[in-house]
């Protein structure tokens, strides 16, 4: 199963009204079964309410309170979706804070909370003993027997385990969701009744996203609301579902009607960052016995979610790019310090005043100008040394051109002009080509001409050429080997083509010079293009890159969920046609979702051999790092599931 659907349900209760609450409960729970939930989540001591006090110790309720259960238990007869409910327990003379698992009429098993509380306002050891090393059986009357114990898992007939821990168990050093998740349970529940005080809803979030990170796991949160006691405490409902360091979805507080969050968590992802990550494992193994005396209760089938249907968790269009527009700043400015430091140390240890680059006007070259000046600056060098080369070819057009020099004056480095056509005719008369015929060595000999000036200028000068060529590039091979493939030190190598535009217009918002902000919007406004083909007859650009292989937009959005994830071709391109529905068609996304493997694939000698370059994200193709594949590993497996997707 890679998405299973969860909710953290609120429900308005009455203190001690067990009656009342079980109907709330019920409720909801059909209102959530109709919207394809496989587990639902209510709140702490949801059966009874939290705030009941020394009523824990009296009969009437604890007997209303199973009661109720066995209620529950009936109507879940309904659906085949799991519940988790909150209510106590008595064993042994001894009352316990449960979480209690119910689905198809049966009580699944119940896990008592192992931490409880008494300092501050919380009193809770005053009528709930602590569930740690609680591992028993037991029987209410009209449920069936079932398993009490602190150490249960939950998984459904597709693999899915889930485990539970209740409210303070989240605050302790070491959560029991930390074992549970060490011990293979993919989705913690956490029923809670915290109350609301200044400030505390904020760290609530860091705790709950932490420790979903932590765990790599899914963490579903609900909380006691509306109806609670307000003797001193007051609830505000929190509903709260978190994915591996992400908040998927919180609910509004302080609601007076029942409510819910309703999220797809991406088991697929949460999978592969387990395998990929071998500390996950290796603390596994530390824990020991912690991890490995977990008892599995096996769950029937539950909803799942169809092929076709929306899936209710988002996948942005842009993973590479900052969602929170109030975040733009400070991402910027990180991915250029990490850009800047990794050149400046490279500077430093080869002893090099000059920096070398082929400037094109287009995105890369611009980015990668930008990141050099302000490393110069950094290190206190003199923008001279800065040698900006523009070499006119035959498919370079006025607009590049002027962009180029534009900026390149405004920035104050060194310009020199090269233009490349006399040498590259030449050698097309030394080996026999047509200069006619725009073919790949029509192309590919420009680009190395290129590279061979850029490369000798830096003998010239004791310099190093800076590479320009991006990750998005690098993904797909779009680079001539041994022409722009090649550099001494690659400072865009890990960012993707979508971000590089993103930074560039970043540049040109803190720029103070109005003909360099100019020129770099109208940089970030140029179609991408190579420029190895002569131009229109208008003097337009002729060779548009993004017709050839595709929107970048949709490459990079490829890129991060196969290296990012390790998804398969069908689950990217599920994920594909929701993220981009409505701004490309299905077969278009398929079209360039095949070009983009088999590119991906035969082009992986290109990156075996890549120059250093600075790490700035999560994804990277590194040979020496992130990125370890053969030259010749074959394709087969990803293009043929590509194809069983078209028919």
């Amino acid at each position: 199963m890679k998405h299973f659907r969860v909710a953290a349900l609120v429900p308005r209760v009455n203190v001690a009204d067990c009656s009342y609450n079980t109907a709330e409960i019920i409720g909801m729970m059909d209102d959530a079964a109709f919207k394809g939930v496989a587990l639902g989540v209510f709140p702490e001591m949801s059966v009874t309410a939290y705030t009941c006090g020394d009523l824990f110790h009296n009969d009437t309720l604890l007997d209303g309170a199973c009661k109720a259960l066995a209620q529950i238990v009936k109507a879940s007869e309904r659906h085949s979706a799991v519940w988790v409910v909150g209510m106590p327990l008595v064993l042994c003379g001894a009352v316990y804070n449960c979480a209690v698992f119910v689905q198809s009429g049966r009580v699944a098993g119940a896990v008592p909370k192992c931490f409880v509380p008494n300092y501050n306002e919380f009193y809770e050891e005053r009528w709930w003993a602590s569930g740690i090393g609680v591992d028993t059986t037991i029987k209410l009357p009209g449920v069936n027997e079932f398993t009490l114990s602190y150490r249960l898992l939950f998984e459904t007939p597709d693999g899915v385990r889930i485990a539970a821990e209740i409210c303070e168990d989240l605050w302790a050093p070491v959560p029991p969701s930390t074992y549970a998740a060490m011990a293979g349970a993919d989705i913690i529940v956490n029923l809670s009744a915290s109350n609301d005080l200044t400030g505390k809803y904020e760290y609530l979030l860091d705790l709950i996203r932490q420790q979903s990170a932590r765990c790599m796991s899914a963490y579903v949160y609900s909380s006691a609301g509306y109806g609670e006691s307000s003797t001193d405490l007051v609830f505000d409902g929190k509903a709260i579902i978190a994915e591996n360091g992400s908040l998927l979805e919180a609910s509004e507080r302080w609601q007076r009607d029942p409510h819910c969050v309703i999220a797809d968590i991406d088991i697929e992802s949460l999978r592969h960052d387990r395998v990929h990550h071998n500390t996950f494992n290796d603390c596994r193994k530390a824990a020991g016995r912690e991890s490995d005396s977990y008892s599995v209760v096996k769950l029937s089938s539950v909803p799942s979610i169809g092929d076709g249907e929306t899936l209710l968790h988002y996948y942005t269009p842009t993973p590479f790019i900052p969602a929170d527009t109030a975040d733009v700043g400070r991402r910027a400015s990180e991915i250029i310090n990490i850009q800047c430091a990794g050149l400046a140390r490279r500077l430093q240890c080869t002893r090099t005043r000059s920096a070398v680059i082929g400037i094109s006007g287009g995105l890369d070259s611009t980015l990668a100008l930008l990141v050099t000046v302000k490393t110069f600056d950094m290190l206190g060098l003199d923008r001279k040394g800065v040698v900006g080369v523009t070499m006119p070819g035959f498919g370079t057009t006025d607009r590049t051109y002027n962009n180029a020099l534009t900026m390149m004056s405004a920035l104050g480095i060194t310009i020199r002009e090269i233009p490349i056509a006399p040498a590259v005719e030449q050698h097309f008369k030394d080996i026999g080509h047509d200069k006619t015929v725009h073919d790949v060595t029509y192309e590919n000999s420009q680009a190395r001409e290129r590279t061979q000036i850029l490369m000798d200028v830096a003998n010239q000068t004791g310099g190093m050429v800076i590479g320009t060529g991006d990750l998005s590039e690098l993904a797909l091979g779009w680079a001539t080997y041994n022409g722009d493939h090649m550099s001494m030190y690659s400072v865009n190598c890990s960012v993707p083509k979508t971000l590089v535009k993103y930074l560039v217009k970043w540049f040109a918002s803190k720029s103070t010079d109005e003909q360099e902000r100019k020129a770099l919007l109208d940089v970030v406004d140029t179609p991408i293009s190579p420029e190895l083909i002569p131009a229109n007859p208008d003097g337009q650009i002729k060779q548009i890159t993004e017709d050839l292989v595709g929107p970048y937009e949709l490459h990079d959005f490829f890129l991060y969920h196969m290296i990012r994830f390790g998804r398969s071709p069908r689950s990217i391109y599920r994920l594909a046609r929701q993220a981009f529905s409505g701004s490309y068609p299905d077969d278009i996304i398929l079209k360039w979702l095949k070009e983009f493997f088999r590119r991906f694939f035969q082009q992986q000698f290109k990156r075996s051999c890549l120059p250093d370059g600075p790490k700035v994200g999560s994804i990277c193709l590194s040979p020496r790092g992130d990125w370890r594949m053969p030259s010749d590993a074959s394709a087969a497996l990803w293009m043929a599931e590509i194809e069983e997707l078209k028919s």
